[in-house]
C-alpha cells in the first residue's frame, strides 16, 4: 500500500526508505511472536515504517539567492533500519532507523579568526590576536572564551574577554586583547579559542588547538 501511495501521492514521492530486511510487524498477538490467531487472522504486513526526505536550504526558494541551486549543505546516510521483535505490548513491533547527518559549512571561511599570542601561562596575562571579514556585525557585548578542548556548549568557558572592554591594540588587519593571569587554568592543558557573537547569538570563531 506504501508503494502504490507513493506513485500516486506527489508528496511522498520525494521519501526515501531503508531496504526491509526485518519481517512484518504486523498483526501480532499481544506479549508474544506470534502472528494473529484471532478469527480474522489478518495477513502479515509491514505497517510499521521510517521514511526520510532532506530539505535543502538550495532547495527553498531565497530573495537573495543564498545558496547555489546545485549544492545539498545537507545530506543524510541510513546506517540500520529494523525491527524490535522482542516488544509484545502491542499488536506491533517497534521499528527503529539509525541515521548519520552530514553539514556543510554556509561560509567557506570564517567570520573571525582567532590565534593565542607567544605562551601561554597562569604566570602573566596572555594576548588574544582576531581579524574579522570586513563586513562582520561587531557588538560591544561580543566576548572571546578560553574553552578546553572538550567543551560541549558555549557556558563551558573556562574565562572569557569583552572584545572593546578588554581590546588593547588594533589596526587595519587585526585587533587584541587581554586576559588576566589570574583566570588562567593553573593546571594547564589543550584549549581552544572561542568568539561568541551577540548579533549571531552563536560562537562564529574557534582558533586551532594549543597548550597552556
Amino acid at each position: 500500500q506504501l508503494n502504490m501511495a507513493k506513485k500516486n501521492e506527489s508528496f511522498l514521492k520525494e521519501f526515501k526508505e531503508g531496504p526491509l530486511q526485518f519481517k512484518p510487524t504486523y498483526k501480532f498477538d499481544l506479549y508474544s511472536d506470534v502472528y494473529d490467531t484471532s478469527e480474522k487472522k489478518r495477513k502479515p504486513a509491514w505497517t510499521d515504517r521510517i521514511l526520510w526526505k532532506v530539505k535543502n536550504p538550495s532547495e527553498v526558494e531565497s530573495k537573495e539567492g543564498e545558496f547555489p541551486a546545485e549544492e545539498n549543505l545537507i545530506s543524510v546516510t541510513l546506517n540500520n533500519y529494523t525491527s524490535h521483535m522482542s516488544y509484545g505490548i502491542s499488536d506491533h513491533k517497534p521499528v527503529t532507523g539509525t541515521f548519520v547527518l552530514e553539514m556543510k559549512p554556509l561560509l567557506s571561511d570564517p567570520l573571525v579568526v582567532l590565534n593565542p599570542e607567544g605562551e601561554w601561562s597562569a604566570d602573566h596575562d596572555v594576548v588574544v590576536r582576531y581579524s574579522t571579514v570586513s563586513e562582520f556585525p561587531s557588538s560591544s557585548w561580543d566576548w572571546i572564551g578560553l574553552f578546553q578542548v572538550t567543551f560541549r556548549h558555549v557556558n563551558d568557558y573556562v574565562t572569557y574577554a569583552w572584545v572593546e572592554d578588554d581590546e588593547i591594540a588594533f589596526n587595519a588587519h587585526s585587533r587584541q586583547i587581554y586576559m588576566s593571569a589570574s583566570e588562567i587554568p593553573q593546571t594547564g592543558g589543550e584549549f581552544l579559542l572561542c568568539y561568541y557573537s551577540n548579533n549571531f547569538q552563536s560562537i562564529v570563531g574557534i582558533s586551532e588547538p594549543f597548550q597552556v
